[in-house]
C-alpha cells in the first residue's frame, strides 16, 4: 500500500491542499483501520485469557500492558515501512526532523487504534459484534476528523466529536507539520503573494482554508493527546476485561443439571458379551431395533504411509509400517500409543480421510477390498473438535445427518425414529431441543457421536472422544460408545491414556508403538487379564502393581510413559511378531468375513457419490442457512443498529448543507463515499468471522460426502439477500431525506445502489473466507484489496487526477460502480443544464434539480460550471452512464459468487 500510495500521488503540488490533505488522512485512515485485522486474535486470545485470570495466573493489568508492549514492534515496523514510502516518495518537506514528527504521529496513532479495537474485544460479547462496531468507530473518526466534513461545517452540537476524535489530531499535527515548514511558511510561494493577497503566509493560508489551527504548539498537542488516548485505551480494557465475562454464548438457555441428573452411569451399560470363540468365530448380541444399516466388518492388511521428509523432500518417511488388525461388530477397538506413534494416522488411513501422502495395503469391508466412496458412505466419523453449525438445535443437528445421509431408499419415517434412537442412546433428552451454541464439552462430545450415529453408520470412527473432559464426563461418553457399541455397529476409536474403568469398556486393542509398528493385537479380556497376561509373559517387564490401571501400566512398559523401564531393553515389536496372539491374528484375518470375502456377508456397493437426493439435499442445506441467519442476531440486528445509526449521524451532520457550493458539493461527494464505502466494508468484515466458523462444519460433512458444495453455495447465497436489502431500506429511510436528497424514484435506486454495494461486499467476504486459510489471513488480504479499491472510487484521488498508468484499476475497481449510481443520482441528475451567458456572467434557464445549479464559491481554477459539471468532470460519476453501473454491479456480484464456489469446491484448507 505505501508504493501503492507514493505512486498514485507522486510528488504532489503543495498547493493543491485537498490532494495534500487527501494523503494525510489516507495514510492516517489505512493504518487505522489496518489494526482491526487483530480482531479475530484478540477475541481467540480472551478466551485464554478468561481461563489463565480464573485461575489466578497473573493479574488483568499485566496481560493488558504485555499485550500494548507486544503491539510496539509490528507497530514500529509497519510505521517504518509505510511512512518512509509515503513521506519521501510523495513530495512532503525534505527535512529529516520533520520526517521523524511524521512517523512518531502515525506510529502513536497506530499504537492508539490498536489498543482501541483491544479495548472493543475486552467489551464486546463476540466478534459478530465487536467487528462492525469496530469499522463504525473508525467511520465515526474518519467523518469528525476535519477532512471529509471541514471544521467549519460540523454542527455545534456535533463538535465535541470533532474534538475527541484521535484522528482529527493526528491529522493535523501531520498538516501543519508540512505546511508550517520552511519552505511553506513563506509569503511568495510558486508566484503569488500570499501575505499581500490573503495576509497570511502560504502555509497558513492552506491550513485556514480547512478550518485548521495554524500553531506549531499543535503538533505537540496531538502527540501528547494521542497517547493521552493510548493510555486511556489501555485503562478501559483494564476495566473491561476485570469485570466484564463472556465465558457463556449470548442468546442461548442452557439448562443446567449436576452430573447426578444424566440418565445413564457406567455402571448401567454392561460389557459386551460378544466374544471369540475357540475357533475364532465372532458372535454378538444385538438389540431387537430394527437396523437400517448392514453390520460390517473392518480388516486391514500391510497398511503402509508414507510422507515427505520436510527435511529432504525427495526422501519419504514411513510413519505405519506394516499393520494388520480388524473390528467386528458390537465391539470397541481402541487404537493406542505414545504421541507421534501414528494412532490417529491409522485411523484416518482406514477411515479415508488422508488428503496427502502414499498409501500401501489393503483395507477390507466384511472381506472385500474397499474403495474410497464406500468407506465414506458407510462409516462415521468423529473428530478430536467438536465442530458444528452452532445455530441449530441438537435435535436439529441430529435430523440433518439422518435425512441427508441415509439412502433415500429408506422412509422419512425411518429417520426419525434414527433421531430418536440417537437422543435416547446418548441421553440428549432434556437437551434436545436447545441451541448448540452454549453447550458443554461433554454434550458436545455426545452430539458429535450422535451425528454420526444418526447417518445409521456401520461403522463409527472416533478420535479421542474423552480429550478435554474429566474423568466422570469421559466415563460418560464412553458409556454412550459402549451402547453404540452394543446396538451392533463396529466402533474404532483413538485413546491416549484412559482411566481404568474407561479402558475396561474395551473390547480389543491395537497398541503401537512410536515409529508406527504393532506392539499388541487382540482382545482385552475380563478386566484386561489378555493384555496383562501377555506383557507379563515378556522377559523382562514388571508385573502389574495392584490396583494400577492397566492402560497406563502397558504404555509405561513400551516406553510410552513415565516409567519406561523395560522399554529399552526390550524389542516389543519383535515380541510380538513371534507371539502366539500374532498368530492369531493372522489365522483370524485368513477367515471368510474378515480378509476373504463371505458368501453370506454382503459387498458394501454404492452407485451414488451421495445418500440423498439433490432435492433433500437443497432443502435441509438452504433451510439451515435461514435459520442460522435468523438465529444469529449479533450478527443480523448488529448490522441493522449500526446502519441506523450511521444514518443518524450522516443526517445530523449534513441536515443543513449547501450542496450548490464549492465547499459543500465537496463535502456531499465524500459523505456518499464514506457511507457506501463503510457500509460495504462493516458488512465484509462482519461475515468473515461467520463464514469462517461455519466453513470447519462444511468441511467435516464434505469429507462425509453429505451434500453437493453447490447447495452449501446456493443457501449462504439466499439467506443474506433480504438483510442486506433491509439494512439498505433501514439506512436509504433515515439517512436520504435526513441529509436533504428529494426525489422518490431517485431514492428507490439509491437504496438499490447501496444494497448491491453491501451485498457485493458480503460475497467478496465470502469468498476471501473460503478462499484463505484463516480468518485472519481473510481480514488483512481483504482490507489490502478493498483499501486498493478505496482508492480508485474516483473520489480521493478525484478520477481526473489519477496517474494514467493507474487508470486500469479505477476502471475495474467494484466499488466505483455503485458509488457512481450513488454520487450521479443526487449530484449529476440534471435534464437541460443551463447556459453561460457571457455578457451578465450568470447562467440562464437554471433548472429546479440540483445538478443544474450553478457551484458557487467556485476557486478560480475551476471556474463557473455546474453541480453536474463538476460531479462529472472531476470524479467520474456520470448520470447517463447509471443503466451500464448497475449491470457491472451485478456482473461483479455473479462474479465474488462463481469465485466463492470454486473456492469452496477446489480449496481445502483442512490438511491430514
Amino acid at each position: 500500500m505505501g508504493l501503492l500510495f507514493c505512486t498514485v500521488f507522486y510528488d504532489f503540488d503543495p498547493t493543491q491542499v485537498s490532494v495534500v490533505l487527501g494523503v494525510v488522512f489516507s495514510s492516517v485512515m489505512f493504518l487505522s483501520m489496518g489494526q482491526s485485522s487483530q480482531i479475530a486474535t484478540y477475541m481467540a486470545e480472551r478466551e485464554v485469557f478468561y481461563k489463565q485470570r480464573g485461575a489466578n495466573f497473573f493479574r488483568t493489568a499485566s496481560y493488558v500492558l504485555a499485550t500494548s508492549v507486544s503491539q510496539i514492534p509490528l507497530a514500529l515496523v509497519e510505521t517504518l515501512i509505510f511512512g518512509s514510502l509515503v513521506y519521501w516518495l510523495c513530495g512532503f518537506e525534505s527535512e529529516f526532523k520533520l520526517f521523524l514528527i511524521f512517523e512518531f504521529v502515525l506510529f502513536v496513532m497506530n499504537l492508539a487504534m490498536g489498543m482501541w479495537f483491544f479495548f472493543l474485544c475486552s467489551v464486546g460479547p463476540n466478534e459478530n459484534v465487536v467487528t462492525p462496531l469496530g469499522m463504525v468507530s473508525i467511520l465515526v473518526f474518519v467523518i469528525f476528523a476535519g477532512f471529509i466534513v471541514t471544521k467549519s461545517q460540523i454542527p455545534d452540537y456535533l463538535i465535541w466529536a470533532h474534538r475527541i476524535s484521535p484522528m482529527t489530531w493526528s491529522i493535523r499535527a501531520l498538516s501543519i507539520n508540512q505546511y508550517r515548514s520552511t519552505n511553506m511558511d513563506v509569503c511568495i510561494y510558486d508566484g503569488v503573494d500570499y501575505c499581500k493577497d490573503y495576509g497570511m503566509t502560504m502555509g497558513v493560508y492552506y491550513l485556514d482554508l480547512f478550518g485548521l489551527e495554524t500553531e506549531k504548539s499543535w503538533i505537540v498537542y496531538g502527540i501528547i493527546y494521542t497517547l493521552a488516548m493510548y493510555i486511556l485505551f489501555m485503562f478501559m480494557s483494564f476495566l473491561g476485561l476485570e469485570y466484564l465475562r463472556y465465558e457463556s454464548p449470548e442468546n442461548v438457555d442452557v439448562s443446567e443439571k449436576t452430573i447426578e441428573d444424566e440418565v445413564y452411569t457406567v455402571l448401567e451399560t454392561p460389557r459386551n458379551t460378544g466374544s471369540a470363540t475357540a475357533s475364532g468365530d465372532y458372535v454378538v448380541e444385538m438389540d431387537n431395533r430394527e437396523k437400517n444399516f448392514t453390520p460390517v466388518t473392518v480388516a486391514f492388511q500391510d497398511l503402509h504411509y508414507f510422507v515427505p521428509d520436510p527435511k529432504n523432500p525427495k526422501e519419504q518417511l514411513e510413519l505405519l509400517k506394516g499393520i494388520n488388525g480388524f473390528a467386528v461388530p458390537g465391539s470397541i477397538t481402541a487404537l493406542m500409543g505414545s504421541s507421534g506413534a501414528g494412532k490417529t494416522t491409522l485411523m484416518d488411513v482406514i477411515a479415508g480421510r488422508k488428503t496427502g501422502g502414499k498409501i500401501t495395503g489393503k483395507i477390507m469391508l466384511n472381506g472385500y477390498e474397499a474403495n474410497n466412496l464406500a468407506i465414506r458412505r458407510c462409516t462415521g466419523y468423529c473428530e478430536q473438535m467438536d465442530i458444528h453449525s452452532e445455530a441449530a438445535t441438537i435435535r436439529e443437528a441430529l435430523t440433518f445427518s439422518s435425512f441427508l445421509r441415509q439412502d433415500a431408499s429408506i422412509p422419512n419415517v425411518k429417520k426419525y425414529e434414527s433421531v430418536d434412537e440417537c437422543i435416547e442412546l446418548l441421553g440428549l433428552e432434556d437437551i434436545a431441543d436447545q441451541i448448540i451454541r452454549g453447550s458443554s464439552v461433554e454434550q458436545m462430545k455426545r452430539l458429535t457421536i450422535g451425528v454420526e450415529l444418526a447417518a445409521q453408520p456401520s461403522v463409527i470412527f472416533l478420535d479421542e472422544p474423552t480429550s478435554g473432559l474429566d474423568a466422570r464426563s469421559a466415563e460418560l461418553i464412553m458409556d454412550g460408545v459402549r451402547k453404540v457399541a452394543n446396538s451392533g455397529r463396529t466402533i474404532i476409536c483413538t485413546i491416549h491414556q484412559p482411566s481404568s474403568e474407561v479402558f475396561y469398556l474395551f473390547d480389543s486393542l491395537l497398541l503401537l508403538k512410536r515409529g508406527g509398528e504393532t506392539v499388541f493385537f487382540g482382545e482385552l479380556g475380563q478386566k484386561c487379564r489378555n493384555l496383562i497376561d501377555y506383557f507379563e509373559g515378556i522377559p523382562g517387564v514388571a508385573p502389574l502393581p495392584v490396583g494400577y490401571n492397566p492402560a497406563t501400566w502397558m504404555l509405561e512398559c513400551i516406553g510410552a510413559g513415565v516409567g519406561n523401564t523395560a522399554a529399552d531393553s526390550t524389542d516389543f515389536v519383535n515380541s510380538f511378531r513371534n507371539s502366539a496372539i500374532n498368530r492369531a491374528l493372522e489365522a483370524n484375518m485368513a477367515k471368510e468375513g474378515i480378509s476373504v470375502p463371505s458368501p453370506d456377508l454382503p459387498e458394501m456397493i454404492y452407485t451414488e457419490k451421495r445418500a440423498a437426493d439433490s432435492k433433500t439435499q437443497m432443502k435441509f442445506v438452504v433451510w439451515r442457512f435461514i435459520q442460522m441467519y435468523w438465529r444469529t442476531p449479533s450478527y443480523t440486528l448488529t448490522r441493522m443498529y449500526l446502519a441506523l445509526f450511521l444514518a443518524l449521524v450522516f443526517g445530523l451532520i449534513f441536515v443543513d448543507v449547501d450542496y450548490a457550493s464549492y465547499s459543500g458539493l465537496n463535502s456531499g461527494v465524500g459523505m456518499v463515499f464514506v457511507a457506501a464505502l463503510f457500509q460495504g466494508m462493516m458488512t465484509f468484515q462482519s461475515v468473515l468471522p461467520l463464514a469462517c466458523v461455519e466453513r470447519a462444519s462444511f468441511y467435516r460433512e464434505r469429507a462425509s460426502q453429505t451434500y453437493n458444495a453447490l447447495w452449501y453455495f446456493l443457501g449462504s447465497t439466499l439467506a443474506e439477500i433480504p438483510y442486506c436489502f433491509f439494512s439498505g431500506a433501514l439506512f436509504t429511510v433515515v439517512y436520504y431525506p435526513f441529509v436533504g436528497f428529494s426525489g422518490f424514484s431517485k431514492g428507490v435506486l439509491f437504496w438499490l445502489a447501496i444494497s448491491l454495494m453491501v451485498l457485493m461486499q458480503v460475497y467478496m467476504g465470502m469468498m476471501f473466507a473460503y478462499a484463505m486459510p484463516s480468518e485472519e489471513v481473510a481480514a488483512i488480504i481483504g482490507l489490502l484489496c478493498n483499501s486498493v479499491f478505496m482508492m480508485f472510487m474516483g473520489f480521493s484521488p478525484p478520477a481526473y487526477s489519477i496517474p494514467s498508468g493507474y487508470t486500469w484499476l479505477y476502471k475495474i475497481s467494484p466499488l466505483r460502480f455503485p458509488l457512481s449510481i450513488m454520487e450521479a443520482l443526487v449530484f449529476a441528475d440534471c435534464d437541460e443544464l443551463p447556459t453561460w451567458n457571457e455578457t451578465t456572467q450568470s447562467y440562464e434557464n437554471v433548472g429546479s434539480q440540483l445538478g443544474c445549479q450553478p457551484m458557487a464559491d467556485s476557486p478560480a481554477t475551476v471556474g463557473h460550471i455546474t453541480i453536474k459539471e463538476y460531479t462529472e468532470q472531476y470524479f467520474g460519476f456520470e448520470h447517463d452512464n447509471i443503466t451500464r453501473y448497475f449491470f457491472v454491479v451485478i456482473g461483479c456480484i455473479i462474479l465474488f459468487r462463481i469465485l466463492g464456489l470454486i473456492a469452496l469446491r477446489y480449496i481445502n484448507h483442512q490438511k491430514r
